[in-house]
């Protein structure tokens, strides 16, 4: 009967133990669901401060949805590094690890094995960024506040892809399209409109947005930006102030 007295204490202290454990644990700065494209999470800058976000960003990292009224734009209010996903003044939203170890922030998403880059014109002169240009290119989201407009802000040729006038924008290269565009809105079976505010308006279109919409194709020239002149929610896509653009959703 001693010895099993003896007993008691510890088997209490193991489980108080693993009960602490639990009770301590820090509550996760990001909420992980589904699987994707990858390791998919929210990620919230509730307080308007920079935060990071626990994911592996090895293959580049998506933004899937805007869930803030903030406006979420790569590079100015989200990003991503070796630390992870970051936010910053407001942005909330869902973030997709990439697939294929790209690096380019689209990491094979788009299926098929696509070469993504981000080219930049920063300091509003051309530059040329290595990609396969053969099978045409695309561009897959507008960064930059100036307008991406292909034939006079980026294009390709046998050199790569160019960026000009401070265009900085995420592109993919082709898989056989030849055109750049021609037959590109393919991309899995999503469904694909324009959306068009001619009189610098707000406007919605219709489409299917459950799944995330993401644009494929800037048509203006004022700029599209995520969050600023352009977005969705269960009412459809929108485009404002100008911006005029080909979209596509993910189901």
């Amino acid at each position: 009967m001693i010895a099993k007295l003896k007993f008691l204490p510890l088997i209490f202290l193991s489980m108080l133990g693993c009960s602490g454990v639990a009770l301590a644990a820090p509550a996760p700065a990001a909420v992980a669901f589904g699987q994707g494209y990858g390791q998919s999470i929210t990620c919230s800058s509730d307080d308007g401060k920079r935060h990071y976000c626990n994911i592996d960003t090895r293959g580049g990292v998506q933004m899937t949805r805007q869930i803030s009224g903030s406006a979420c734009v790569q590079g100015q209010t989200w990003g991503y590094d070796n630390r992870g996903v970051w936010v910053d003044r407001g942005c909330r939203a869902e973030f997709v690890s990439g697939r294929g170890g790209n690096g380019g922030g689209y990491g094979g998403g788009y299926g098929g094995g696509g070469q993504s880059v981000t080219c930049s014109s920063d300091d509003g002169k051309r530059h040329y960024c290595n990609i396969n240009s053969r099978g045409g290119v695309q561009m897959t989201r507008q960064i930059s506040g100036s307008a991406c407009v292909q034939g006079q802000t980026w294009g390709y040729d046998n050199r790569g892809v160019w960026v000009d006038r401070g265009c900085r924008a995420e592109f993919v290269s082709g898989r056989g399209n030849g055109g750049g565009f021609g037959g590109g809105n393919n991309y899995g079976g999503g469904q694909t409109i324009t959306c068009s505010s001619d009189d610098g308006k707000r406007h919605y279109c219709n489409i299917n947005s459950r799944g995330g919409v993401q644009m494929t194709r800037q048509i203006s020239g004022s700029a599209c930006v995520q969050g600023q002149t352009w977005g969705y929610d269960n009412r459809g896509v929108w485009v404002d102030r100008g911006c005029r653009a080909e979209f596509r959703s993910n189901r």
